[in-house]
């Protein structure tokens, strides 16, 4: 918003409810131009001698003049008003009430203010005295010193130089002033934009000075190398009986190995560069292994036959990194058995035909109460105190290396064994096995359970409290002995 010259006549623009202490003043300025103040101030500024018809005719031309310069939604709350005192008495109520949420709304937007990295400081320093100027109409002023530092603290990180300057140039009792920081300011953006100072042209000055350094160095050691060899005329070689080389610098019998040789080191430098994708690759081959993924919503498998109590049906879709949709056809529970012997289930493993990765979510793992832990070189799932399951990091993925038990595996172990074992009030697997060997477990082939959480969960024991030394105490309750753990969910 701002007065506009157009054939040597100067026009306002119109008001829509942004800035209006800027607005008021040009509005002012051009009702002085065409001596149409005087309604501004009520009819006790009307002259001596003017009749009532006159006044009149003078206060509807000033009103008419400020509703052109208003926007059509502005207008339409001061439709009412029939003089000009009324009306900017009213707008003043509007836009200009300096009530406590407009004071926060301008304080936010003043200490929030920042100039954006390349920007112009003449558009920023415009932006900061809008605010200042709309803080000062409802009652917020600054001094003069603190508008300087609120302008300083806006500047971007590329010119804390000047600021550290400017900050250090003031000693003793003197203060800054905003005038002769605004001008500084100016003056380095002047300076700057004239020498083409950037942090891109100083980056890549940099570079080629180092380049340059480089080539001189390597020229150098190339011409001692020169008068090194220089120096070797006299010598003979033992294989070939030729002067100015030694045996190990003989071309007959690098022939070959040469050739060979930069072949091997630049077989080398390739397996070297993809060694990382080579070894996630290999990996990715073994269809058994499972990804622990943060960024995924569920766990996911491509492969049916990992399913225990598949339930199919049409559960929606997943979209992947490249906004692919994927259907969802499937879901159930898996058992991943580790390495360690122990198997650990999934629960609403979503089947995801379209996947190219069995993928176990963090956040669904967090769902059901467990923590992830990822370190530089493990992962880790724990829930409470028990360690539910662990795994290496290979190359950049966190993976879980167990064997999905398939279906075909579920059922050959048969209802029985895990039939048996609710029977026997959640017997061990040893104890059963004995029994078994007894012959004492009817229709019972072998003893083989799966993963029983409720084992788990009933037979943990509660970690023990760390042993320190006793500490003797003169007074009562100085020392307080409790049991933290309870209560019990039955």
């Amino acid at each position: 918003m701002g007065a506009m010259a157009k054939d040597g006549k100067f026009r306002v623009e119109k008001f829509n409810d942004q800035n209006f202490s800027l607005w008021k003043m040009q509005m002012e300025d051009y009702l002085y131009q065409k001596d149409l103040y005087l309604p501004l101030g009520g009819k006790t500024k009307m002259p001596t001698g003017m009749k009532d018809e006159e006044w009149n005719l003078l206060d509807r031309t000033t009103l008419g003049t400020i509703r052109l310069c208003l926007a059509a939604s502005v207008a339409f709350n001061i439709s009412k008003e029939t003089m000009t005192s009324g009306l900017m008495e009213a707008l003043s109520k509007l836009y200009e009430k300096p009530s406590a949420s407009n004071k926060v709304f301008l304080m936010k937007r003043l200490f929030n203010m920042k100039m954006s990295e390349g920007g112009s400081v003449a558009d920023h320093l415009n932006d900061f005295n809008t605010v200042t100027s709309q803080l000062s109409s409802i009652g917020v002023n600054f001094d003069d010193e603190i508008r300087a530092l609120l302008f300083l603290c806006s500047l971007p990180e590329s010119w804390n130089g000047l600021v550290l300057a400017i900050s250090n140039s003031i000693s003793g009792s003197s203060t800054l002033k905003f005038d002769d920081v605004v001008g500084a300011i100016l003056s380095e953006e002047m300076r700057r934009k004239s020498s083409g100072e950037t942090s891109g042209n100083a980056l890549s000055v940099e570079s080629r000075g180092r380049k340059m350094e480089r080539g001189k160095s390597s020229g150098y050691r190339s011409k001692s190398r020169k008068g090194r060899s220089k120096s070797k005329s006299g010598i003979v070689c033992w294989k070939c009986g030729k002067k100015g080389h030694l045996k190990k610098d003989c071309r007959s019998q690098k022939g070959k190995e040469g050739d060979a040789q930069q072949e091997n080191n630049h077989e080398a430098n390739v397996t070297g560069e993809v060694l990382q994708d080579a070894l996630i690759l290999s990996f990715e081959n073994i269809t058994h292994s499972w990804v622990v993924d943060s960024g995924a919503s569920f766990h996911a498998t491509p492969d049916r036959k990992y399913f225990h109590d598949y339930v199919q049906g049409d559960f929606g879709q997943v979209h992947l990194g490249d906004d692919k949709p994927c259907k969802i056809v499937g879901m159930g529970k898996v058992i991943v058995k580790q390495q360690n012997g122990n198997q650990w289930l999934l629960k609403e493993v979503r089947h995801v035909p379209d996947l190219k990765k069995n993928l176990i979510s963090t956040g669904q793992l967090g769902s059901e109460g467990c923590v992830t832990t990822f370190t530089d070189k493990a992962w880790k799932v724990t829930k409470g105190a028990l360690v539910i399951a662990k795994g290496e990091k290979v190359g950049t993925l966190y993976l879980c290396n167990g064997i999905s038990n398939s279906v075909n595996a579920l059922t050959s172990k048969g209802a029985d064994a895990a039939l048996w074992h609710h029977r026997l009030g959640h017997m061990s697997e040893k104890g059963m096995k004995i029994l078994h060997s007894r012959n004492l477990l009817p229709g019972l082939k072998n003893v083989d359970l799966d993963f029983c959480e409720n084992c788990i969960y009933g037979k943990q024991k509660r970690v023990r409290f760390l042993r320190v030394g006793k500490e003797k105490k003169n007074e009562k309750l100085e020392l307080v002995h409790t049991d933290v753990w309870g209560p019990a969910q039955v």
